[in-house]
């Protein structure tokens, strides 16, 4: 599967379109990341649990995604856009979404 985040594929021709798809995740915090986290942010650098999160959420968003633009019959989808959004004190949905198209 193609992904871009522009409105074409570089070298290829959209042959259809498929419309917007989409995958979704829902990730709490972990308390251990949190203490480590607050440790952290006493003394600066990176949060690494918080990055491996946010990886894991992203690939696993990205993967239902590209699950649902398959079983459209696309090869690619384009415009591919990331979002993210509060839905509980301590958890945040992650969000991607793009439109599916065949490409030649």
């Amino acid at each position: 599967m193609l992904l871009n985040n522009i409105e074409s594929v570089p070298g290829k021709t959209i042959v259809e379109h498929f419309g917007v798809v989409s995958g979704s995740t829902v990730r709490a915090k972990h308390i251990g990341r949190d203490f480590m986290a607050s440790l952290k942010n006493m003394v600066g650098g990176e949060l690494k649990g918080y990055t491996e999160l946010l990886q894991d959420s992203r690939r696993q968003a990205t993967d239902r995604m590209i699950e649902q633009a398959e079983q459209l019959g696309a090869n690619a989808i384009v415009n591919v856009r990331f979002a993210t959004s509060s839905v509980a004190q301590g958890a945040a949905e992650l969000y991607v979404y793009g439109t599916a198209v065949r490409v030649k």
